[in-house]
């Protein structure tokens, strides 16, 4: 019984149907307020419902279901039952708000359309992945053609979304299809923040002769939480009178906070070696905790 109970509450705790309702409430809101009534365009399946809602008139709601049905049958069977059931609830929700719910068109200027157009629906698709669905299954086909393919997941994407960019252009004209590529581009960029956060992290590694005063740096004047790994150079001129033994230093920071600690770094020792990697959703720790001050 308890474990059955588990179960059910990990397929749709509160705040993932908070986050499903605020998504679909965001993409309706960029449909009918923007994309819509200016016959604009999208990428992914949502765009060749557009694409086809444009060419043929049928209702748009029912498009988006209809279209992603097969989405939703290789996510069941790909990814995982919770995913497609998240999903068809996104869906059926999106294409009765998109039937019931009136929403006022709010301006006819075409690059207004076209980036706020796209950022409401990017919030929106963002907060529905957050909550651990979609409404577009392009994402799906996009991460299944990925484990087969030597593409990643963006440039699979890309290549869907330029051949819809085509169709629409052979259909209705070039410039509605220039329109959807700007359209598209500030909905994944919006996407992509909503997914990962604004305030995005940063890992930084650090090699550096002088790692001890470097670690001091980090953990008393800016306050971090380090990792440190024990390493060893590679061939050097200098290797012969002294030592390999390395000490490589990792630490996250935010995005805002890079350039300080580097600036840090190259005070101690501007030879130092660092680079930097996109570090998603960081947890436990004293990351967050520091950051909040």
């Amino acid at each position: 019984m308890s474990s059955k109970s588990t179960k059910n509450h990990s397929l749709f705790s509160i705040s993932d149907i908070v986050y499903l309702i605020l998504g679909v409430l965001s993409a309706s809101f960029a449909l009918k307020s923007f994309l819509v009534p200016n016959h604009f365009l999208d990428g992914g399946v949502t765009g060749i419902s557009l694409l086809i809602h444009e060419v043929k008139h049928w209702n748009l709601g029912i498009l988006l279901l209809i279209l992603n049905i097969p989405f939703i049958l290789l996510a069941y069977f790909k990814i995982g039952r919770h995913f497609a059931i998240r999903s068809v609830f996104t869906i059926l929700l999106i294409a009765a708000t998109m039937h019931f719910v009136p929403f006022t068109e709010l301006t006819d200027d075409k690059l207004l359309v076209s980036m706020f157009g796209g950022f409401f629906l990017g919030i929106g698709i963002g907060l529905s992945m957050r909550g651990g669905g979609t409404f577009d299954g392009m994402e799906v086909l996009a991460l299944l053609t990925f484990k087969n393919s030597s593409f990643s997941i963006t440039e699979i994407i890309l290549g869907m979304n330029v051949v819809i960019f085509v169709i629409a252009a052979a259909f209705l004209n070039i410039e509605t299809a220039l329109y959807a590529i700007l359209t598209y581009l500030v909905a994944s960029q919006t996407t992509k923040y909503v997914i990962e956060g604004i305030e995005a992290y940063t890992g930084i590694t650090i090699i550096s002769s002088n790692s001890e005063e470097v670690k001091k740096a980090l953990v008393l004047n800016l306050n971090r939480g380090i990792t440190v790994y024990k390493g060893e150079r590679g061939f050097m001129k200098e290797s012969f009178e002294h030592s390999n033994d390395v000490d490589i230093i990792f630490t996250i920071v935010t995005r805002l906070e890079v350039r300080k600690l580097q600036n840090i770094v190259r005070e101690i020792d501007p030879k130092a070696f660092i680079f930097t990697q996109t570090v998603r959703e960081p947890q436990g720790g004293i990351v967050k905790e520091i950051i909040k001050h």
